[in-house]
């Protein structure tokens, strides 16, 4: 018998126990009962203070009242910074009109040769400028992840203060995790080399933020 076979034979063990559905319903209990840590009070305006981060993380952030707004925003930054506007988006906000901006978008997973993605968002975190994105069929995580510039659509009512409101969010309306979920604040980067930070490293080089309902 291998190692692995060894691990994984021990874990099956362990898992088939007749009392593995009430030692889940305790784990589950404890979790749901237990008290949060020490964290700061976000009180005021959610939305400015989740732009004011998100800015300082080199997000840009452009603000609209209404969701019929977007794609003429959207329209309007890549012309002005003279960036692609062909590339993929994700199946929760392909309904936008897209095409009637001059948008040529996608809804599938991105590759390598895609340099513009958008996507929507779980809900946004004004403490830190983060977005949370969760993976599925509707929504893969290479659009996020790959394409050189990452367009994400805010919606300022899913906005919430913290970290923690965020993982209760989730629990509240999905119940369980999906296989995965991304925190996203602001442009890749890294500062490896001499300490200089470079934008666009490991994932999108720019990242830019639609409020909508602002």
């Amino acid at each position: 018998m291998t190692a692995r076979e060894d691990i994984l034979g021990r874990v099956r063990a362990g898992v088939g126990k007749p009392d593995f559905a009430a030692r889940r319903a305790a784990a589950e209990a404890y979790m749901a009962a237990r008290q949060r840590g020490p964290q700061p009070v976000i009180g005021g305006d959610l939305a400015a203070r989740f732009r004011a981060k998100a800015e300082s993380l080199s997000s840009t952030v452009e603000a609209v009242a209404e969701a019929s707004e977007v794609p003429a925003a959207v329209a309007r930054h890549l012309q002005q910074h003279g960036l692609p506007q062909q590339g993929v988006v994700t199946n929760d906000v392909a309904a936008f009109d897209w095409a009637g901006n001059g948008l040529q978008l996608s809804p599938r997973p991105a590759v390598d040769s895609d340099l513009l993605g958008i996507s929507g968002c779980f809900c946004a975190v004004a403490e830190t400028g983060t977005l949370l994105l969760l993976s599925g069929p509707e929504t893969p995580a290479s659009v996020s992840l790959l394409p050189e510039t990452h367009i994400a659509l805010v919606q300022v009512s899913r906005i919430v203060a913290t970290m923690e409101d965020a993982f209760a969010l989730l629990r509240a309306e999905r119940g369980s995790l999906p296989r995965v979920v991304n925190f996203i604040s602001g442009p890749s980067r890294t500062g490896d080399i001499e300490q200089t930070i470079v934008l666009g490293a490991h994932g999108p080089c720019r990242v830019h933020l639609i409020l909508i309902g602002a």
